[in-house]
């Protein structure tokens, strides 16, 4: 799966996983491949397994950057302006 990263706790070495309209997806540092935490807002490839507490992502790694314009690839959204 691909999803964004909706929380992360860097002082408890967990956050949370955006699950669309569903519970949301429970990451933990020991399952992070490439790094050592996760930034709010950035996109990551996991599996997902279902345990007792919810939904536990596994083998989370960031998912690699677009290679033309070194960002992430994410919908554009427009912004307000006041």
């Amino acid at each position: 799966m691909i999803a964004t990263v909706k929380k992360w706790f860097r002082d408890k070495n967990f956050g949370y996983i955006e699950n669309g309209g569903g519970p949301d997806i429970l990451v933990k540092k020991a399952d992070l491949l490439n790094c050592s935490f996760l930034k709010v807002g950035v996109n990551v490839e996991f599996e997902c397994h279902p345990e007792k507490q919810g939904l536990i992502a596994k083998k989370v790694k960031l998912k690699p950057l677009d290679t033309k314009s070194g960002h992430q690839n994410k919908p554009f959204k427009f912004g307000v302006m006041t």
